[in-house]
């Protein structure tokens, strides 16, 4: 299988008096508010940090529930929380938090989906990939 998402951002000002948005696809995100304040501080609106960990949990959860119904189990709830920890300008680590019900799995099979999960999962694999840019200037 394969396709192709969009989402784009745009920016306005210098880095710390600027502000911007950022928009998906899906319209889920329909330019919501990004600025300095939002990422280095306390604002209303997102940072590029959040949405890494958004994506990173939502992506792990995915992973996790499609190997338990490979392995013939079914998660009654399953949460990941992703905390991303930006430090002299660089992502220094994600950490990630699974709490979850699942009927009859042993402690020992979920820990060991689990951790497959964190290998395999898209967005893990993505923190190691290739990046390619093409920059346009208008």
């Amino acid at each position: 299988m394969k396709f192709t998402r969009q989402a784009s951002a745009n920016w306005k000002g210098t880095g710390m008096e600027g502000v911007g948005t950022v928009s998906t696809q899906s319209s889920t995100l329909d330019k919501a508010q990004l600025s300095f304040k939002t990422r280095f501080s306390d604002g209303v609106g997102t940072n590029p940090e959040e949405l890494i960990g958004a994506a990173h949990a939502g992506c792990f959860s995915m992973q996790f529930s499609f190997l338990l119904n490979e392995a013939g189990f079914t998660a009654d709830n399953i949460d990941t929380n992703a905390k991303v920890t930006f430090e002299d300008g660089t992502i220094t680590t994600i950490q990630l938090e699974l709490t979850a019900t699942i009927p009859n799995i042993t402690n020992e099979q979920f820990q060991e989906t689990a951790l497959k999960a964190k290998e395999i999962c898209p967005i893990s694999k993505l923190l190691k990939t290739d990046i390619s840019l093409t920059a346009n200037l208008l």
